[in-house]
């Protein structure tokens, strides 16, 4: 089926849309043996695509799936070897790789991480440039935690976090935190710094005793069973895609 050339990149996880046509422009595009020019499609099927003399192949099929990833699960589906290149077993903490079906170890990759000690929704993908998309800070795209602390939590500590604080020798973004019971709250944030929330929360002397993802950008699935894996519907997949631009 012909497709333009810039859907066909960004499929690939090769670029976004938008560094295609700069791609093409610049004469980094060959269809054929031949430099393709914008506006041009090409059957990723048949024809011989190259950027900058690599060749893409035949376009395959983007797999998108929704894990309630429980807490002690390390956030890798890469396989465990030991120092001979063999395979270990039990030799450290579970994975999100031994939580899916053998079909899909090795060909699905989480979008972003949840720590060892925290739960909830994870995306995971082998479309590239929607990983991008959802990991960079630049894109100003949501996920939404719920957090439970060891004391009390004041409005003023959760001012500050709204407003940005310096961790790790850096200033966080503006999220949106909303206070929903003596000692938890919502937060929202459109950066992954690692162990962020944590770390804003011990910065305000108030340690995280519980951490659960319950958003990704327009991902949620209250009713999904902690370990549980499944694929996005294609009404999710959409909202999805059209919420990050692809």
């Amino acid at each position: 089926m012909l497709e333009r050339l810039q859907k066909i990149l960004s499929a690939r996880g090769i670029c976004s849309r938008r560094k295609a046509e700069e791609y093409i422009q610049q004469g980094l595009v060959k269809v054929n043996g031949v430099p393709a020019v914008l506006g041009q499609k090409a059957d990723p099927e048949r024809d011989h695509i190259e950027v900058a003399g690599e060749v893409i192949e035949a376009r395959r099929d983007m797999l998108y799936y929704l894990m309630n990833k429980p807490t002690g699960v390390v956030t890798t589906n890469i396989e465990k070897k030991n120092g001979r290149g063999e395979h270990r077993a039990g030799a450290s903490a579970p994975s999100i790789r031994d939580l899916l079906p053998a079909s899909l170890q090795g060909k699905l990759f989480p979008v972003g991480r949840l720590d060892k000690d925290s739960e909830g929704l994870l995306l995971l993908t082998n479309d590239g440039v929607l990983a991008y998309r959802l990991t960079h800070p630049k894109f100003d795209h949501e996920k939404e935690y719920e957090v439970t602390v060891e004391h009390p939590i004041m409005e003023g500590a959760l001012a500050k976090m709204r407003k940005g604080m310096t961790i790790l020798g850096e200033k966080t973004k503006p999220a949106q935190v909303r206070s929903t019971g003596l000692k938890a709250f919502t937060i929202a944030l459109t950066e992954g710094k690692n162990r962020q929330i944590r770390r804003m929360c011990q910065k305000i002397g108030n340690p995280v005793v519980s951490l659960r993802r319950v958003r990704i950008m327009t991902l949620r699935d209250p009713h999904l069973k902690s370990g549980r894996i499944r694929p996005l519907t294609a009404e999710e997949k959409a909202q999805l895609l059209a919420a990050i631009g692809l």
